[in-house]
């Protein structure tokens, strides 16, 4: 599901009624939680939050231009997904959340590298979401990308 937006509140609105409503809440549980630094933007054609230019100037290695992403939220067909970075690169992140999730969701965790999928719009943990996205700070997170995405001679 391509959605051509400018805005993130542009993008909320142009889903269907039945995706607003849980894209806008997982928008404001991670705009709650995430660190100082991190920027909320469109980014890839979804809902981004990613560090700018002005704190990473080298952007991301698949395209400098860009920004360096973080999380992204998408709408997608059949789900909505939370892509998640840091799940990727921190394996401790990724064992933190793994523990956490049923603790939240009786639903069973539809999970690829970094991209958690939720079919059911009133299965998504809000909390343990902004939770996750508190738990990488901007500093730490240029440290992670560098140490797990970027070639040394690109650094």
């Amino acid at each position: 599901m391509q959605i051509q937006s400018n805005t993130p509140e542009d993008y909320i609105a142009q889903l269907p009624e039945d995706r607003q409503q849980a894209i806008a809440l997982l928008c404001q549980s991670i705009r709650n939680n995430i660190p100082q630094g991190f920027e909320e933007c469109i980014s890839y054609g979804m809902i981004g939050y990613v560090l700018p230019h002005a704190l990473y100037p080298k952007g991301y290695h698949c395209n400098p231009k860009l920004p360096l992403p973080f999380i992204n939220i998408a709408s997608q067909k059949n789900f909505i997904a939370i892509y998640h970075m840091g799940i990727y690169a921190s394996t401790q992140l990724m064992d933190w959340f793994l523990a956490e999730y049923p603790k939240h969701c009786k639903a069973k965790l539809d999970m690829g590298k970094s991209c958690i999928r939720f079919k059911k719009m009133d299965q998504i943990p809000y909390q343990l979401i902004g939770e996750l996205a508190s738990k990488i700070t901007a500093q730490e997170w240029i440290n992670m990308y560098g140490s797990n995405f970027v070639k040394n001679n690109e650094q």
